[in-house]
């Protein structure tokens, strides 16, 4: 009996290799005529976009709008050579959009061309920033309160797999992020999926697992909207966009990087409000808080902030400056980026070329400043400059890298900076870290281990001004929460330190001393280090002690 021949499946790999024929040939066609090549069969069609070319002369220019970013318009073209294409780019230029042309095949054109039915039943997006409508952000934003309730949304989303459900998943992602106050959105290929993480609080979490034809999507979706190129994935590359949320916009930060499964994306998100913390509310203990309060008002000076990426000194930064700012003094910044609009400052931005921290410095400094805020210290051109600006009449924020407050002078030394002009030009130097707050609903006090008690006593040891000590080391707080979806914790405060100039501390400098040497030299002027103000934190329960010591480096034994 003759075997059976599946004309079905045998119809299918033909098509599918058409496709893919077709696909090659587009490529192929895309570098002869200098051109970067998509495909529309995995990128959603932006319905702000298609409609800036009406259907009839799209199909005859044989070319679609899919993708709109402000002023910033990607056409999907087949024929580079038809005349009417050119009439509809003149037309389009003529109204200030800037053009990018991608070649593509039928099949995308096609796809896209099916789009145009659906027109009618979408809204237009606000120009030049993310198109989530605003009603559906502030529903999302109210009905997503957990990552249980982000993993249903998701899967609702894409149980039929169609794809004007799939174009709305970075969406979800996004709105679901502004909910839960994520700082960072990561999407990281692996060899069996694509896993979502959000960082709640300064820790990733598991949000969501996604297919790679998902991923496939979303990735297009970002570089779209962050302007990157799609066609290159050999190779990082940096975007932003904006996001409606109410009265105002959320600027959203995208770094992509090359792997070995995929592009990995990283979004920050720069939300204002995160940033609007008052200078009473940083957290700096009722001592330190005073003394910095003298000190930033000072007419020269420098006050430089230290910690890793994410410890919280932009906003320190800022707060610092809210609280001096007055009509009388000029405040001029830079930045890279200008992270929050503050009133009656002026703010500018480094663009890594013509205009960086170095050569901006030296232009603020003809701007007759009083205060200047430079985002940071990176090398040393910026440092010499920093400190002449502080030793000629100017009060200088700025950040460094470093781990402790003691680490900025060796810091600035290996920068270049001759430690004889410590005594003048720096005033003060400080750390910070930020750990998770309790839950005031989700927290108890209990007794602290042995354990605890010594490295308490370790740590509190060196404290000089007694009167800081608390009663007894007896009673810890620690989380308690309630539902396996909770930690115990929400939000984050600050823990600092801070180093302040005097005669004795100049002197000491002069001859370049360790770190260590300047934190034992230190001590009696009778502040906190990090490490101890967690302590007292977490005795009086505004966080624990695994969080501080999973946060701040411990002195050693």
């Amino acid at each position: 009996m003759p075997a059976h021949f599946d004309t079905d499946a045998e119809d299918a790999k033909l098509a599918n290799l058409r496709e893919r024929e077709e696909e090659d040939l587009a490529r192929v066609l895309s570098e002869k005529y200098g051109l970067d090549y998509t495909d529309l069969g995995i990128i959603a069609v932006n319905m702000d976009a298609l409609r800036l070319i009406p259907e009839k002369e799209a199909k005859e220019a044989e070319a679609v709008a899919f993708a709109k970013t402000g002023k910033h318009v990607s056409l999907a073209v087949r024929n580079p050579s038809n005349l009417t294409l050119a009439q509809v780019e003149h037309a389009l230029e003529a109204q200030g959009y800037i053009l990018t042309r991608f070649l593509v095949s039928q099949k995308s054109l096609n796809i896209a061309f099916e789009r145009y039915t659906d027109l009618s039943f979408a809204a237009e997006s606000k120009s030049g920033v993310f198109d989530i409508r605003g009603d559906e952000l502030a529903r999302m934003r109210t009905a997503i309160t957990s990552l249980a309730l982000l993993r249903e949304y998701l899967d609702a989303s894409l149980v039929t797999g169609k794809r004007a459900q799939i174009s709305q998943v970075l969406e979800d992602v996004l709105a679901a992020a502004l909910s839960l106050r994520a700082s960072d959105i990561h999407i990281e290929p692996e060899e069996t999926g694509v896993r979502l993480r959000l960082r709640l609080d300064g820790q990733l979490v598991d949000a969501y697992t996604f297919d790679t034809h998902i991923y496939q999507l979303i990735s297009s979706r970002i570089k779209l909207l962050s302007g990157l190129k799609i066609n290159i994935r050999d190779r990082a590359q940096d975007g932003r966009f904006t996001v409606p949320v109410g009265d105002s916009e959320i600027d959203i930060r995208t770094s992509l990087i090359p792997g070995a499964y995929g592009e990995s994306f990283v979004m920050r998100i720069l939300d204002a409000s995160n940033l609007g913390v008052s200078f009473e509310k940083l957290g700096l203990h009722p001592k330190l808080l005073a003394r910095l309060t003298a000190e930033i008002t000072r007419p020269t000076g420098m006050l430089l902030t230290t910690g890793p990426t994410g410890s919280g000194k932009t906003t320190s930064l800022y707060a610092f400056l809210r609280h001096i700012h007055t009509p009388e003094i000029k405040i001029v910044t830079i930045e890279d980026p200008i992270e929050y609009h503050l009133p009656g400052i002026v703010q500018t931005q480094t663009d890594g070329k013509n205009y960086t921290f170095a050569s901006g410095l030296r232009s603020v400094l003809r701007q007759d400043p009083d205060v200047i805020m430079v985002g940071e210290i990176r090398d040393s051109e910026v440092a010499e400059v920093a400190v002449q600006a502080a030793l000629t009449g100017h009060f200088v924020f700025s950040t460094l890298h470093t781990n402790n407050a003691a680490g900025s002078f060796p810091r600035l030394v290996d920068l270049g900076v001759d430690p004889k002009t410590f005594a003048s030009a720096v005033t003060v130097a400080m750390a910070q870290r930020l750990v998770r707050t309790l839950d005031p609903e989700a927290k108890k006090q209990v007794p602290a281990t042995d354990e605890e008690k010594r490295t308490m006593e370790r740590i509190l040891s060196t404290v000089t001004d007694t009167s800081l000590l608390p009663a007894s080391l007896d009673l810890v707080w620690v989380p308690d929460p309630k539902s396996e979806a909770e930690n115990g914790y929400k939000g984050r405060v600050g823990v600092h330190e801070a180093i302040f100039m005097d005669e004795e501390l100049g002197t000491f400098l002069r001859d370049n001393p360790s770190e260590g040497d300047i934190a034992k030299s230190v001590r009696r002027q009778g502040y906190l280090t990090m490490a101890q103000e967690g302590v007292l934190k977490a005795i009086e329960g505004t966080t624990s002690l695994e969080e501080v010591f999973r946060v701040v480096d411990l002195p050693r034994e």
